[in-house]
């Protein structure tokens, strides 16, 4: 491959590249589907690729190609520098740059202890179908499917700063669901914990066969339940929910690229602005979110980001306080910071890489004395929310709603009886400034998330988030009519 590279970045050099690379993705992917008690899909599905990125004249020349040969890559590098000579003909206020970045050469590979791709289908296909038979035998459930899903990503990045990175990682992501219907009442219930980056050990830990009769029995419970009370209310929020909550009011407005103007598709731009950091209180004393870039079996633990930045982990929230943002190598030097803290990702060979959400995750409290049982019973009049369900947030990441999968009605500090149709609505710093309590670091739990979409064209991104169970004050709740 280091042939194919040094060609590539050595007709970008002779072009006057004040910088290049040439990135290489080969990506495997297995799915099984079932619906009820058929298997109705099994997909092993491979690509492989590469572009070349050129900045000449503070414009970007980008092509790819997926024939790796020596004509093939001359000839995708010299139309990336033709793209990039053209551009750059257009007049610009701000012309592009990249941020330094030191040379890294590194050959890496991600967590996987059993290999997903070596576990064979049957095996996969049983254990779905298995798992569906306890669903549906649980009376009231009409309807169950569920997936397994596998990737294995290798990319190469070489650039002209002197990188030359090779690295793997593994991705493995269950689901499961029960659809339930009681009289007039359908209501569903899923498998909540999220993927995560390893091999098919994180599919026995899940453990989804010995879950999937609890789940289907409570999609029978939330069709028998009451309707949500409406009004200001507490709320105590289970991890697997907050992971939506935090990934479109902390995430997406952290992103710079957003800040800055350059995106605003899906709800795309942020009510945030540069000078904001360092001085605005985000939420309550009690909030501080991390990101960590190197979070054990985190979805967005890559290494290195498609820049070349090696990833770490800082405080972006601390103490209530915006402290830093989401940034590639290109976005950085229009801040006047000097460099990336490595967000800049892409989901294939063929799109030019983007700023993206990276490991993102609340603190933990600091004491496991503090625990799910503790922050409901310092509650009068409340709900308790587990899992993820319906959102929806406005343009500037500024006021949303949100619903769940799992809902119990708090009364005198006590968890009473189920309830459905729940959703809250808040604006981000209020919500996130009526925090008052989380539960210690043993209830912390990580929630991968596989599909978060943005750009046009579209890209869909892999990352993960946290929390432990939290306590939010006087929210407004509505019942929504679903």
């Amino acid at each position: 491959m280091k042939e194919f590279t040094d060609l590539a970045l050595n007709i970008a050099r002779e072009a006057g590249a004040t910088f290049a690379d040439m990135r290489f993705v080969e990506e495997r992917q297995n799915r099984v589907y079932a619906v009820r008690r058929s298997l109705k899909l099994i997909d092993e599905t491979e690509s492989s690729g590469y572009c070349v990125r050129v900045l000449i004249n503070g414009a970007w020349g980008f092509a790819s190609n997926t024939l790796l040969t020596r004509e093939q890559v001359i000839k995708t590098a010299q139309l990336a520098v033709a793209t990039a000579k053209a551009s750059a003909r257009v007049p610009k206020d701000l012309p592009a740059q990249m941020a330094p970045e030191e040379a890294h050469v590194e050959t890496l590979k991600g967590p996987c202890v059993e290999d997903p791709f070596q576990v064979p289908n049957k095996e996969k296909a049983e254990l779905l179908l298995n798992a569906l038979d306890n669903m549906l035998n649980v009376q009231g459930v009409v309807m169950a499917w569920g997936y397994l899903q596998f990737v294995r990503m290798h990319r190469v990045i070489a650039n002209s700063d002197g990188s030359y990175l090779d690295m793997t990682n593994f991705f493995a992501n269950p689901m499961l669901s029960a659809t339930a219907v009681v009289g007039t009442e359908s209501q569903s219930r899923s498998y909540q914990g999220g993927a995560r980056q390893a091999g098919y050990e994180f599919i026995r830990e899940a453990d989804i066969l010995g879950k999937s009769a609890k789940w289907a029995e409570e999609a029978v419970m939330k069709c028998q339940a009451e309707d949500s009370p409406a009004g200001i209310m507490d709320l105590v929020l289970d991890p697997d929910h907050l992971s939506l909550t935090m990934h479109e009011s902390v995430g997406h407005p952290t992103e710079l690229d957003r800040i800055l103007g350059w995106e605003a598709n899906m709800a795309g731009r942020s009510f945030l602005q540069p000078e904001m950091v360092g001085k605005l209180q985000y939420g309550s004393e009690k909030v501080n979110f991390t990101v960590n870039n190197t979070l054990d079996g985190g979805l967005g633990s890559w290494f290195y980001d498609d820049d070349g930045v090696q990833m770490k982990k800082f405080p972006i929230i601390k103490d209530g306080i915006l402290v830093s943002l989401g940034t590639t190598r290109e976005t950085v030097p229009l801040i006047g910071w000097e460099r990336s803290n490595g967000c800049c990702r892409s989901d294939g060979f063929n799109h030019f890489p983007i700023n993206r959400i990276p490991n993102l995750y609340m603190e933990p409290g600091p004491d496991d004395e503090v625990t799910p049982e503790s922050l409901i019973s310092g509650v009068d009049k409340g709900i308790y929310i587990e899992g993820q369900g319906s959102f929806s947030i406005d343009q500037m990441r500024n006021n949303f709603q949100f619903g769940g999968d799992l809902f119990w009605l708090i009364e005198g500090g006590k968890r009473t009886r189920p309830l459905k149709k729940v959703t809250y609505q808040a604006q981000t710093r209020q919500f996130w400034g009526s925090c008052d309590a989380i539960a210690g670091p043993k209830f912390w739990k990580g929630h991968g998330v596989m599909n978060c979409g943005k750009g046009e064209p579209m890209q869909v991104m892999r990352m993960t988030h946290g929390a432990s169970y939290t306590r939010f004050r006087n929210i407004s709740v509505g019942g929504a009519k679903l």
